[in-house]
């Protein structure tokens, strides 16, 4: 039978199930990442499983995300992450290495290979022809114990690619199109597979664009075949070897299908503070711009910067707008560098920041309340860049370049005509500034058992949870819209991220973005009744991070009643033992009020023997009927009150 990239890439490591969309199905893992913002978590979790050496044929760990040390903070989970790579044999990429993502794909990427990351870009890979996905932290952790992952089977989504891009059209312009067709829940329950004729005129780190904003329409993970310029790609990495051709076989098809001419294609651009609130450019071009932020994992390549400095150069940055710069990876920063672009940024006025994620998570280069930041960054989520009433727009760094001249939003094919700008031509080195300093190895097995972890003041152990109670009476504390991101219920930046892990610091960071007072009026009832969030459609949209998740707990929360749920939330729900309910009639959440009090009786039995149940609603006198999507596995982690204290039993009972 002819397969897909994707069907080959499931089932050469399928270990348990059957490749039926809908169904569990439990895949062996080769390669593990994380970084700084969700790794100490997992390197907690390792501790608390009592792992000795990763099993992962490939474990690393990047520090790209908190860089700022306003403080002692981040170097102290800076250290404790060091430690922890140290004693359980784990790559350590150094501050200032480079944005995980594209690092990885330099340096460790293998097509044909699996990678979880907690970290929801990870997918970012399927440029390689990998098949890579995000998922919650304790899940890395269990892969880096040697466990197979469990994602329900998704369906395949063949997009096909006819054409070339026109000129002053890139990459981004892609997925936001795929956006503006299917908005932010388009691709949830689904692989994306690109193939077609338009491949050939797409470099591997162009894919990479593509790949890595897939998280944004929800899906499970974005693959591409490893093909020619998946070659050319490992070649420049002088990793020729690692390469393997993958692709699919004639005949192969698709359980849905779509296509895009990428000639048609013109610039796009997503309007606050959605992904998928997209639009093209020229439909709000002249609105005046203070900001433009180039870099992040969403465009991450040597070209990006280079279109940028290459239709910058002879010119300054427009009178009052700021050009902020992140060079995504040391590497790519010295290729510039060679190249002479980094000079052309440096005399046009651009500041150029560390190699790191920075302004993409709020961690510095927050924009000023009511001003227009374009950014060439992944996500829009309110809040997301570190002030609360932001105006960012994700665009093209070749939008974004030509906002930077003009001082508005500006059509990049007008540059032509108005300033007789052509479109850069850039011829990209065949090899790259190979960069391994940065990198340091796993420590031989007889020197990482005498390493003691170094835990700073700022490293809280995890905190201990029951199992699931038979009988929840409690008020519904919150209640939240459609979309509500994980950005909103646990907020990154500069003002929380430094305590990632210093969870009952952190809780009282939890849903700030949406309601300052949930964090003060969950302690109330923490110990008592404990309570319940009420949530809508596509609930805990965004980022993996588990935090999400565990803060609400930590502060009382026995169950989210949602519309439906974004994936990567809602299994971490499961492994952190909050019970993610779903409205049968959606129409219910509007019946709800903050403040009801919700009764659910019977509850281990209920969700044990079946998918249905019932919470009843003393306030108002009514009912609702509520579903689960829990498989029985994940049932039994629920019951014991997460995977960890599960897999505690497990050992004990072994």
């Amino acid at each position: 039978m002819a397969e897909n990239v994707a069907q080959k890439l499931i089932a050469s490591h399928l270990v348990g199930g059957e490749m039926v969309p809908g169904e569990e199905v439990s895949l062996r893992i080769d390669q593990t990442l994380t970084q700084d913002a969700t790794g100490t978590l997992v390197m907690l979790e390792l501790e608390a499983l009592g792992l000795e050496r990763t099993q992962a044929e490939v474990s690393v760990q990047y520090v790209d995300h908190n860089l700022l040390q306003a403080d002692n903070k981040n170097a102290e989970d800076h250290d404790f992450l060091r430690s922890a790579c140290q004693r359980f044999g784990i790559w350590f990429s150094k501050a200032g290495n480079g944005v995980s993502h594209p690092t990885h794909m330099q340096r460790f990427g293998i097509p044909g290979m699996t990678m979880v990351g907690s970290d929801s870009h990870t997918p970012a890979a399927g440029s390689l022809g990998m098949l890579a996905m995000g998922v919650g932290g304790l899940e890395v952790a269990t892969a880096i114990a040697g466990r197979p992952v469990t994602v329900r089977m998704p369906e395949i989504w063949g997009v096909r690619l006819t054409g070339e891009l026109p000129p002053w059209v890139s990459a981004k312009d892609v997925i936001l199109e795929m956006l503006r067709r299917h908005d932010v829940k388009g691709g949830v329950g689904r692989i994306i597979e690109y193939y077609g004729p338009g491949l050939a005129s797409l470099t591997a780190m162009d894919r990479h664009v593509i790949a890595n904003m897939g998280a944004e329409l929800g899906a499970t993970t974005t693959v591409f075949p490893s093909d020619e310029r998946v070659r050319e790609f490992l070649a420049a990495e002088q990793r020729e070897d690692d390469y393997v051709e993958l692709v699919a076989d004639d005949g192969a098809t698709y359980d849905i299908d779509e296509e895009i001419d990428l000639s048609s294609l013109e610039p796009l651009i997503a309007l606050p503070s959605s992904p998928g609130n997209v639009v093209t450019v020229r439909e709000v071009a002249g609105r005046p711009v203070s900001q433009v932020v180039i870099g992040s994992s969403a465009n991450p390549g040597l070209r990006d910067f280079a279109v940028v400095a290459r239709t910058m150069k002879g010119k300054q940055t427009h009178a009052g707008l700021s050009l902020d710069v992140n060079p995504t990876s040391r590497q790519i920063l010295q290729d510039l560098t060679k190249m002479g672009d980094t000079l052309d940024l440096i005399a046009s006025g651009a500041r150029l920041h560390q190699s790191g994620c920075m302004g993409c998570i709020g961690m510095g280069q927050a924009p000023a309340v009511g001003r227009i930041s374009l950014r060439t960054v992944p996500r829009n989520f309110p809040g997301r860049s570190g002030t609360k009433e932001d105006s960012v727009y994700l665009c093209s760094p070749e939008t974004g370049a030509a906002a930077a001249l003009t001082g508005v939003i500006t059509d990049p094919r007008d540059l032509t005509p108005s300033l007789g700008i052509e479109y850069p031509h850039i011829d990209l080195p065949t090899t790259s500034s190979v960069n391994h300093e940065m990198l340091e190895p796993p420590l031989p097995p007889e020197e990482a058992a005498k390493v003691e972890l170094v835990k700073g003041t700022n490293i809280a152990t995890l905190p201990e949870v029951g199992p699931l109670p038979d009988r929840i009476e409690a008020p519904v504390l919150l209640k939240v819209g459609d979309n509500i991101s994980t950005d909103e219920i646990l907020p990154a930046g500069a003002r929380v991220l430094p305590f990632r892990s210093n969870l009952p610091k952190l809780a009282q960071f939890t849903f700030d973005q949406v309601d300052e007072t949930y964090a003060d009026r969950a302690a109330e009832v923490r110990d008592t009744t404990g309570h319940i969030i009420v949530g809508g459609a596509n609930y805990g949209q965004g980022s993996s991070r588990e935090h999400a998740a565990i803060t609400p707990r930590f502060l009382g929360a026995h169950a989210v009643i949602a519309v439906s749920f974004a994936r990567i939330h809602w299994q971490n729900l499961a492994n952190f033992g909050v019970l993610a309910l779903e409205f049968a009639d959606p129409a219910d959440h509007d019946r709800v009020e903050q403040g009801d009090t919700l009764v659910l009786e019977g509850l281990r039995e209920a969700i044990a023997n079946g998918h249905e149940l019932t919470a009843r609603n003393e306030t108002r006198g009514e009912e609702y009927r509520l579903t689960h999507r829990l498989s029985d596995r994940q049932v039994q982690h629920v019951l014991a009150g997460g995977l960890i204290p599960w897999l505690r039993r497990e050992t004990e009972n072994a």
